[in-house]
């Protein structure tokens, strides 16, 4: 039975363990006390700028911006993610039932992408790697940029292009591990953002949002909600009225499939839907696609490699081996690999998720879908 609100922490999630303890609405304060946010027609060159953090290092955010946590986040190399939006003074967002909430313009999407020193104890330190902000401006709608971080985190610079950098942890298993983490450039931003059609926020949606976080005093409560009492969010239904996604790695939250549709929604849906950049490919992953020849049970498979690798299915019921979701997912060949941006490693634990998925179907769904073009 799934819990709603998610009241307890999600289990197996390094990026909730650090995200939940900033999951408040850290200095909300009058709407005569906020700095304003002006939009000048280009990104600063330096993130501190925008005042958008009492404490940058420990991500501690200034009056007027608040934190906020989703259920299922994207992954990008086992990095953890602090999440803010900013609205301007005396503004709200205005709730919808399906797709990303409406911001006013001038409301700024923050996120801050970070690697604990130790996975195990996140608390015990942390390298800033970059943030990313996504501002609704009056004349060009949804624009995007990532600021790195210098070597002794006191700012971040903005990286027009993007940028590689070397990055190490110690993992969850207590192993060492480093990879060449992928800064986004501009171009790769809208690339993403835009991926259905038109550019805006990704996880700034009910299902995502509809979760209990907790305040700077201890008090869980379910942070829409809490949103709707402080003025924030518009035109919220009741409670029971508002969907909520499945945690991917909650087992009490959904079930199997139902978490692997959370997954491939984070994942993968801004491009797979019908007005995404892949909608060529005919499958659809978003989170209330049930039907399974859209989600690629029994569907040719067209992409590269497909006739060098064997493959001939999306996904064949029963066997992650020979289905192309699972072997993509796998790969960290540039030509093969999905998603092509965002990663440079595999997500063993997002594997071995899809891989039970799939080991789970029956034989005749893919039957049931072979009258399908």
């Amino acid at each position: 039975m799934r819990r709603s609100g998610l009241s307890r922490g999600i289990r197996g999630a390094p990026v909730v363990g650090i995200c939940i303890l900033a999951a408040s609405l850290c200095g909300v304060a009058a709407a005569s006390d906020i700095p304003s946010f002006s939009w000048t027609g280009s990104f600063a060159p330096r993130l501190s700028e925008y005042g958008l953090f009492m404490d940058a290092q420990r991500q501690i955010p200034a009056d007027g911006v608040i934190s906020y946590d989703i259920i299922s986040p994207l992954f990008t190399d086992y990095a953890f993610k602090r999440r803010f939006i900013r609205l301007p003074p005396g503004t709200a967002m205005r709730y919808r039932s399906d797709g990303a909430f409406d911001l006013p313009v001038g409301s700024v999407v923050i996120k801050t992408f970070l690697y604990p020193f130790d996975l195990r104890h996140p608390e015990a330190g942390h390298r800033l790697i970059e943030t990313r902000l996504l501002v609704h401006t009056p004349q060009s709608g949804w624009k995007g940029a990532a600021y790195v971080w210098n070597a002794d985190q006191t700012d971040a610079f903005l990286a027009v292009a993007g940028k590689r950098l070397p990055v190490e942890w110690v993992h969850s298993d207590g192993r060492q591990r480093r990879t060449r983490y992928s800064v986004p450039n501009m171009n790769q931003c809208r690339y993403c953002h835009a991926g259905y059609g038109s550019s805006r926020p990704l996880a700034l949606t009910a299902r995502q949002l509809n979760r209990n976080t907790t305040d700077d005093h201890g008090a869980s409560a379910n942070q829409l909600r809490r949103w709707s009492q402080l003025g924030l969010l518009t035109d919220l239904p009741a409670p029971e009225q508002i969907p909520q996604a499945a945690a991917w790695n909650d087992p009490d939250s959904g079930s199997l499939s139902e978490r692997v549709r959370s997954y491939l929604d984070t994942n993968c849906a801004h491009c797979h839907n019908p007005k995404g950049l892949a909608s060529l490919k005919r499958m659809d992953l978003r989170y209330h696609q049930t039907d399974p020849w859209q989600r690629g049970i029994g569907m040719r498979s067209t992409g590269g490699h497909a006739e060098e690798s064997g493959l001939k299915k999306v996904i064949v019921p029963g066997a992650p081996d020979r289905s192309a979701v699972y072997l993509r997912m796998k790969s960290t060949d540039f030509t093969f690999m999905m998603p092509q941006l965002g990663r440079t490693v595999p997500h063993d634990e997002g594997l071995q998720l899809v891989a039970d998925w799939i080991r789970s179907l029956s034989p005749t769904t893919d039957a049931d879908s072979k009258t399908r073009p």
